[in-house]
């Protein structure tokens, strides 16, 4: 077996020493914050005890033809994102995370696997970086591609630890570090309702969107429609805060039960304009954090049959007051499905880049702080300005794939906002949603 020496701690006073792909395997939930699945992750390690650095989880792509190219990107995203911290990988980890399908084994899992996990070896190999492991994680048992040593690897795997046995479960508790169950929940507390209950949300929708496109195209309505959506989620908001506390695997269903198809479509349509969104996204601290992020959550759930592409602005300022308020799990798993609704959706490029580099999301709150005392002190003093109008965009129109480029995100972010806010009176986008 292959012996490693990995160091990471909850907290800075705090370090674990990770020996073997066992131990590794067990960890990789708490190094996520949730247990992933049909996914691969990479972890970069530094320093000569393999220090824990920089992460990041992807799908796993169907098609193997996708695997050469998918792990040319990885390996780079990971490599280059740890240089503009300041800190190469000296060495990385990669897991492979699937479950089987119906009529598979897990062993037949891990070796139809096995050509991924070699292209991605040999994707950080080019970069002059070693893999110190590779693992298959399926159906509670892990293999390593690392290993020939069939006496500590067999054929047939090894059983991972039961569930909070683990060194790094209980390094966990001590910190205060919880997981937050599979990556499969946490998504599903997200994505499009399928009860028979939401048979009527498209028809809401359309008629929101009949309703309030001409408007939008008017210069007066616009500001009228953004003050209306605002006015409305705020009095959800309350609404959501003010319900009687339920348990929390049923919270979900009684946010959904507070709001009608009509209200939910009216913030969903309303929230598609860039300044009525980035002034929603001032709710991302304090008394406010809390039913904002249950608000947005709700609303991704509506944006159901030809308006999931919608879904990308609830599902952006999910990611956004779950990164702010500490959940960078959470916001990982918004922000991720922010951009499958919509690849070009700079606001979600932009806080999914910070947040898996570990920036701190101080720097937009104090951006957005300022952005609301301004406008306070405005409003005080004279009329805002009004700027031109902008179009919502048709469900079913999609766009290319934007790329950020290597801009540091935390500053990309403030600076575009304050383009943002001098250049308000410009004309919107080309017929469409705001990004």
């Amino acid at each position: 077996m292959n012996k490693h020496h990995e160091s990471t701690g909850p907290a800075d006073e705090q370090q674990i020493t990770l020996r073997g792909p066992a131990e590794l395997a067990d960890a990789l939930p708490y190094l996520m914050g949730f247990h992933p699945n049909d996914s691969v992750v990479m972890v970069a390690l530094h320093g000569g005890r393999g220090r824990f650095g920089g992460r990041l989880r992807l799908g796993i792509p169907q098609s193997p033809q996708e695997w050469p190219s998918t792990a040319e990107q990885l390996a780079e995203c990971l490599v280059k994102g740890s240089e503009r911290r300041g800190e190469r990988p000296d060495a990385i980890v990669i897991f492979l995370c699937q479950d089987p399908a119906d009529g598979e084994t897990p062993g037949q899992v891990m070796e139809r696997l096995r050509p991924l996990g070699q292209r991605l070896r040999t994707a950080c190999g080019a970069l002059d970086v070693p893999v110190l492991e590779a693992l298959c994680i399926s159906d509670g048992r892990y293999w390593s591609y690392c290993c020939p040593d069939p006496r500590c690897c067999p054929a047939e795997g090894n059983p991972l630890s039961l569930p909070g046995t683990s060194v790094m479960a209980a390094a966990a508790t001590y910190a205060g570090i919880q997981v937050r169950g599979s990556l499969r929940e946490m998504e599903a507390r997200l994505t499009p309702l399928k009860t028979p209950s939401v048979a009527d949300q498209p028809q809401a929708l359309d008629a929101a969107g009949a309703a309030l496109v001409p408007r939008i195209l008017d210069e007066q309505g616009r500001k009228e429609v953004a003050r209306e959506t605002l006015v409305l989620a705020r009095a959800l908001m309350k609404r959501l805060r003010e319900a009687p506390t339920t348990a929390p695997s049923a919270a979900d269903v009684q946010d959904d039960s507070l709001i009608s198809h009509d209200e939910a479509a009216a913030v969903i349509l309303g929230l598609q304009d860039r300044e009525t969104r980035d002034k929603a996204a001032e709710w991302m601290e304090g008394p406010e954090a809390e039913s904002a992020l249950r608000l947005w959550r709700a609303l991704s759930r509506r944006c159901v049959g030809p308006y999931g592409e919608h879904a990308a602005a609830p599902l952006t300022l999910t990611g956004w007051v779950s990164w702010s308020t500490g959940d960078e799990p959470g916001a990982r798993v918004a922000l991720g499905l922010a951009l499958q609704a919509d690849p070009e959706y700079t606001f979600a490029q932009l806080l999914h880049q910070a947040c898996n580099q570990g920036l701190d999301p101080e720097t937009l709150r104090r951006c957005l702080r300022g952005e609301r005392s301004s406008r306070a002190g405005r409003s005080s003093h004279r009329p805002e300005r009004s700027a031109a109008p902008r179009a919502v965009r048709p469900p079913a129109v999609r766009r290319k794939r934007a790329h950020t480029g290597s801009v540091r995100p935390g500053t990309a972010i403030a600076r575009r906002r304050a383009r943002e806010s001098r250049a308000d009176g410009r004309g919107g986008t080309k017929g469409g949603r705001q990004p």
